[in-house]
């Protein structure tokens, strides 16, 4: 006699964006529920290396393929890849319910300490205080590192709060940032026991 199993497992949550425009061209996919494989490439090593801290702490299976004028500099592929990360995070979370909606962090790196808070709020705001003061870290422009999680946030449609607390050395506090942000993320997407939307509106 033969059975059959049936899997009370709920689906991975996907999302996907592809973003052209005369400066850049963009393919994301996103899996929330994934065990964190990175596989990244958008020309500038630096954010390679901050966005698989994002896979791999917040354990989000991320594809992301960016091509841009880096010719010009790095702003457009920077600015650009925040925006298409988010909207691919936004689809994966699809109608905000039945999940924490929010998550905040510690994570240091030596002497770099950073914090991050996030609220699926449906409201796009970002604050971000990194006290960052070399120009460049690789070939990404410091100035672009908030620039990338305010993009991120008003693309996904969330509150976004990061400070880097201390820190001496500029690859420490974003890096630390970054660890921050992954944490927090993953702490907000986590699925509750109840399908309930998390506001005492009804709705986000």
């Amino acid at each position: 006699m033969s059975s059959t199993s049936i899997s009370n497992a709920p689906s991975p949550r996907i999302g996907s964006c592809q973003r052209t425009t005369g400066e850049t061209e963009l393919e994301v996919r996103v899996n929330l529920d994934g065990p964190g494989k990175a596989t990244i490439s958008t020309g500038l090593a630096f954010l390679d290396h901050m966005l698989t801290q994002l896979c791999v702490h917040g354990r989000f299976d991320i594809e992301l393929s960016a091509r841009g004028d880096l010719e010009v500099d790095d702003h457009h592929t920077v600015e650009d890849t925040g925006i298409a990360l988010g909207e691919a995070f936004r689809q994966a979370m699809g109608e905000v319910r039945g999940v924490r909606r929010f998550g905040s962090a510690y994570a240091p790196l030596d002497e770099a300490l950073a914090r991050a808070v996030v609220d699926w709020s449906g409201r796009p705001f970002a604050v971000t205080e990194m006290g960052l003061v070399r120009e460049m870290v690789g070939q990404v422009a410091t100035e672009n590192v908030p620039h990338f999680f305010r993009s991120f946030a008003v693309a996904a449609a969330l509150t976004l709060h990061v400070d880097v607390l201390r820190g001496e050395n500029d690859h420490h506090r974003i890096e630390a940032a970054f660890k921050a942000f992954a944490l927090a993320l993953r702490s907000s997407v986590e699925r509750t026991a109840d399908d309930a939307v998390p506001s005492s509106k009804g709705v986000l």
